[in-house]
């Protein structure tokens, strides 16, 4: 039987139409000027961007990770330092520990946020210790304030990795622009997407923006003098039109995932999916969740709407089976992947961490995502959970 409609997990087509004009004309302007490597239009894109921020320094890079590492590097970080991070994430965030030559320490996370629970950071601090590195999850700021007195009680440099939640908000404090450094991507699904690799540090100091200009080039402050050891971290220009074009439409695009992330909420609470097996994404108290410049003092931008749900593999498949696509962020959480076995880690480390990998369930919520799509996932969600209930599949 043919499902009803087909919903994708993210629809880029769609929000390429929308601006297709404007995108088209970015990129000629820059195949006109063959300036490809840095230059005017990476300059802009970095003013934009930092001052999206409330940063007044942006460095772009080729990536989110080498956004990561190329902080940990000017900081002077490598073997025998440690840096405090997430077992729940992308892997970028440990893999640029390891790759700086240090090593991840992991804290387990809030079971309601998915973030880093502050509570347990100081439990782990060693003198090794050099750095935090919260991830802001799925679109929602980590307690910046509860790390930063931590980090200032112990003498430590403040990572952000920011890369799923450029333009959230937390006590009035956007998310990049409170730690020593705020580490962005541009990879295509995220909010603020280019058309390949791209990303973006922010920071409030100065002569932290003047060496990491310098890393991304190699090491070089001018022309063939090299200062110190960096890399090919640069932006292209072709990039940085693009995220010029979209910055100006950030803000109406996470006002639209705000919304939908509204009409899923109302329409598992219709659907009695409350005692059905299924709890929805948590917000930090007194959250806004439609944005409101002037007043607002927290805002999830919902990079990923993510679920809990019991049978989550099994409930996966079976919303494929009728053209509803979901993505499980994150199977395997970093003290289990066998390349950080020598970290000597074993199940049951980090319980929170592990039971979010099994029950995850990221549902559509791109912007243009419309009403009846909606409906229709919960419509389908609903049905296989009943399903299962009436089998006595549940475990409550």
């Amino acid at each position: 039987m043919q499902p009803e409609m087909t919903v994708p997990l993210l629809d880029l087509r769609a929000q390429y139409r929308a601006l297709k004009p404007e995108i088209d004309a970015a990129i000629s302007e820059v195949m006109e000027s063959q300036q490809f490597i840095l230059g005017a239009k990476v300059e802009a894109c970095e003013q934009a961007v930092a001052s999206y921020c409330d940063c007044p320094h942006g460095i772009g890079v080729s990536s989110g990770t080498d956004a990561l590492l190329i902080c940990l590097m000017a900081e002077g970080i490598g073997p025998g330092d440690e840096i405090i991070t997430s077992p729940y994430t992308f892997f970028a965030t440990a893999g640029s520990i390891t790759r700086a030559g240090a090593k991840p320490v992991f804290v387990d996370i809030d079971p309601v946020t998915f973030n880093l629970d502050e509570s347990r950071i100081e439990d782990v601090i060693s003198p090794r210790t050099r750095a935090i590195m919260p991830v802001h999850l799925y679109g929602q700021m980590c307690d910046m304030e509860a790390i930063l007195r931590i980090a200032d009680r112990h003498g430590l440099v403040v990572i952000e990795d920011a890369a799923q939640a450029i333009g959230s908000v937390r006590a009035g404090k956007r998310a990049g622009s409170l730690g020593h450094y705020g580490c962005f991507s541009f990879f295509p699904s995220k909010n603020l997407g280019g058309a390949g690799d791209g990303g973006i540090v922010v920071s409030r100091d100065g002569e932290r923006a003047d060496r990491l200009r310098s890393l991304r080039n190699h090491g070089a402050r001018l022309r063939y003098d090299h200062a110190m050891i960096g890399g090919n971290f640069r932006l292209d220009a072709l990039q940085a039109a693009i995220i010029s074009v979209k910055l100006k439409h950030l803000d109406a695009w996470v006002s639209a995932r705000q919304e939908n992330a509204d009409r899923y909420d109302q329409a598992f609470r219709r659907a009695g999916l409350a005692v059905s097996g299924l709890e929805s994404p948590a917000t930090n108290a007194g959250s806004s969740k439609i944005w409101l410049p002037e007043g607002v003092t927290d805002r999830h931008v919902y990079n990923q709407y993510v679920v809990r749900i019991e049978h989550r593999d099994e409930i996966k498949e079976e919303l494929a089976s009728v053209g509803v696509n979901t993505a499980i962020y994150y199977p395997v959480p970093m003290h289990l992947q066998s390349c950080f076995a020598y970290l000597g880690h074993r199940e049951g480390d980090f319980p929170v961490s592990e039971d979010a990998a099994r029950q995850s369930l990221a549902l559509p919520i791109y912007p243009e995502l419309t009403v009846e799509q909606i409906e229709y996932v919960v419509q389908c969600l609903a049905q296989s959970l009943r399903t299962r209930q009436g089998r006595g599949a549940l475990s409550g």
